[in-house]
């Protein structure tokens, strides 16, 4: 750093269940409630420390591919 050099530089890529939360625009508190599913589940999920089941999967391919349709849900 003090040479002028830039230090690492490190970029990391949203999970799937991250990137549909973030089409969506919503919280994780607001997207875990659309889900019917804890904020807890939602983390651990986004952090890769567990995987959603089949059922949570297709939600969350929905939620990616039609993120209005996960907002309507919530605001209904």
């Amino acid at each position: 750093m003090k040479a002028g050099q830039i230090g690492r530089v490190t970029v990391v890529e949203p999970n799937e269940v991250a990137a549909a939360r973030f089409a969506t625009g919503l919280s994780q508190a607001q997207f875990a409630h659309a889900l019917c599913i804890s904020r807890r589940t939602l983390q651990d999920w986004e952090q890769g420390r567990r995987q959603p089941s089949g059922a949570a999967r297709a939600l969350i391919r929905l939620a990616r591919k039609h993120p209005k349709l996960i907002a309507e849900e919530l605001a209904a």
